[in-house]
């Protein structure tokens, strides 16, 4: 899974992408420049944690999310995003909208005001405008091919009636993300990397002991905030500072693990586990994943010759101790490959290839 980092320029996503992955890019203004910096960060989640002090693996692996810094938008409203920007934006799975909320008198915001709502407003007109362009030459290309007959008349208008009505609701500024789509529409579009169907987490960046402001934002997103300067220091700290430090302020944890956390449940995936001496691994799933997938996630082969699955639930596991005291208790269970997986399961595919 891969999520742009976007904002409007001076907002603070450098600073925030800094405290997620430790680094030092420079934070100060790219001039509107097409820039992308790209970071791993591994999932916090203390059941990985608890497994590890169970099984005191050699190895321990967290579920990954893979972060981009992209730089270049304006919120110019213009539907003008084109070549790089457009090609690495459409390549991310979903977006971390990063809103000024700070008062910096130094750093000038773009538009000589703070106003968080006007900023999201602008950002997701940005996008809808994008795609509305997009669906446009579509239509176009479509009639074209209606009078060329260069494919089968009914595919074509059962195309047009699906990108007619996009564009309907394009035209009403809703953004994509909202639409209901069937199975066959969605790979229809599938290919178009439409920006305003891509899941949307908005992060607030909060000054020091700013007050969280009240938003207006129905578009099937996540709203997090946090004060990412706070942030970005906590992170360069060495871990023994960085926990006095958080001690002292009272805080029980950095927000960007909330945040993390939030942009993997944005995108409706899930963590199933496996457990032994050798390594205990969290593995990404899409929530709703039958065991035969989630095999394949770890290796094709498991895929391909699964046989069964052993499951047992992490919260039974961790109270009996031992994969054996589980199975005795009952408590571990053979399922098929059209087991729908648990967030938390943790799992040993049997399979012959």
């Amino acid at each position: 899974m891969k999520l742009g980092i976007i904002g409007l320029p001076q907002s603070g996503k450098t600073t925030i992408f800094n405290a997620l992955t430790r680094g030092d890019h420079p934070v100060t203004m790219s001039g509107g420049r097409f820039e992308v910096h790209t970071a791993v960060v591994d999932v916090p989640d203390p059941r990985v944690d608890d497994l590890s002090k169970l099984f005191n693996p050699k190895k321990t692996t967290y579920a990954k999310v893979a972060y981009a810094d992209i730089a270049g938008l304006e919120g110019a409203a213009s539907g003008d995003i084109s070549g790089q920007l457009l090609s690495q934006l459409s390549q991310m799975d979903g977006f971390i909208h990063v809103v000024r909320c700070f008062d910096e008198p130094n750093v000038p915001h773009v538009m000589n005001s703070i106003d968080p709502q006007r900023d999201i407003d602008t950002m997701e007109g940005e996008f809808i405008l994008n795609d509305l362009i997009q669906v446009e030459k579509k239509l176009e290309r479509l009639a074209e091919e209606l009078d060329r007959n260069s494919r089968d008349k009914t595919e074509v208008k059962r195309e047009m009636t699906l990108f007619e009505r996009i564009q309907a609701f394009l035209n009403e500024e809703k953004s994509l993300r909202t639409v209901e789509f069937t199975p066959d529409e969605e790979w229809i579009i599938s290919g178009y990397g439409f920006l305003s169907l891509k899941e949307m987490l908005i992060v607030l960046n909060l000054g020091e002991d700013q007050e969280v402001p009240e938003i207006e934002y129905s578009c099937h997103s996540c709203v997090v905030s946090l004060r990412g300067r706070l942030e970005m220091e906590i992170s360069q700290l060495s871990l023994q500072d960085a926990e006095i430090f958080m001690e002292e302020y009272d805080i029980s944890e950095p927000s960007l693990n909330r945040m993390i956390r939030s942009s993997y449940d944005l995108m409706r995936l899930q963590s199933f586990f496996t457990v032994g001496e050798d390594e205990v691994r969290a593995w990404t799933v899409r929530r709703g994943a039958a065991a035969r997938e989630a095999a394949g996630v770890i290796h094709s082969d498991l895929q391909k010759g699964f046989i069964r699955a052993e499951v047992v639930p992490y919260q039974d596991l961790l109270s009996l101790g031992s994969m054996p005291e589980a199975r005795s208790k009952g408590k571990l269970r053979l399922e098929g490959k059209d087991y729908h997986v648990r967030d938390g399961d943790i799992m040993h595919v049997r399979f012959n290839v």
